[in-house]
């Protein structure tokens, strides 16, 4: 298992060779990575579903359970947004071409130098930084929201808000689970006291649950009775 600093990357390594793992999480955790191993294409989806703060994944493709063909779409479709780096003994150009075209960011041909996945790992990173200079993306479930570009994905798929529809789920996702009361939401978003009537929130919350609808996540907000909201996938 990899160091597990405080504020480090956090890496998921699949690959269902438990030497190569070990070597790859040791190695990654030298250079100030904290790695979580998953040996199985099943085991990924499982440790993703628990925990979607992964700042990259790297992929074996010859795996037991699902395959990393497969799992590379499944990742996406549960919202984990974060680089994928693909290693796999296959060199065939169209192999590499159809995986970067399926969602994977990088593809390394096996045997590998550590430095080189490294080196790929850092680039990975710097991009996702670039990208994001207001901070990492808030992530729940199959939702994805980037504060800095104030955009907010279901299923990698753009839902347009307005504003105060955005402030109120960026409010929310940087809290996951607390429960907000309706003026508690109204100065968080509006950024002073409450001093008009809080049902405006409400009627957000709902304009909210209508646009979320079609995708079947309308659920995550949930009515806390008497009291707010809170988010829930």
């Amino acid at each position: 298992m990899c160091a597990r600093a405080q504020g480090a990357p956090r890496v998921l390594v699949v690959e269902d060779d438990a030497a190569l793992s070990e070597v790859v999480c040791t190695f990654l955790g030298q250079e100030g990575y904290a790695c979580v191993p998953a040996f199985s294409g099943t085991e990924a989806l499982l440790t993703v579903e628990k925990d979607h703060g992964f700042d990259l994944v790297i992929l074996d493709l010859m795996l037991p359970g699902v395959p990393g063909e497969e799992l590379i779409g499944r990742l996406r479709a549960a919202g984990v947004a974060a680089p994928v780096i693909v290693t796999s003994a296959k060199s065939a150009v169209t192999d590499r071409v159809g995986l970067l075209r399926a969602g994977a960011s990088d593809y390394l041909v096996k045997p590998f130098d550590l430095d080189e996945l490294l080196a790929r790992v850092e680039v990975q990173l710097r991009a996702g930084r670039s990208a994001r200079p207001g901070g990492r993306a808030l992530r729940l479930g199959r939702w994805e929201l980037d504060p800095s570009a104030r955009v907010f994905a279901v299923d990698g798929a753009p839902l347009r808000l307005t504003r105060t529809e955005f402030d109120i789920l960026a409010a929310m996702m940087r809290e996951p689970g607390r429960v907000f009361t309706k003026r508690a939401l109204f100065e968080l978003v509006r950024n002073e006291e409450a001093l008009t009537d809080e049902r405006t929130i409400a009627t957000h919350v709902s304009n909210l649950r209508a646009k979320l609808r079609a995708s079947g996540t309308d659920d995550y907000l949930q009515t806390v009775w008497g009291i707010g909201f809170k988010l829930g996938a």
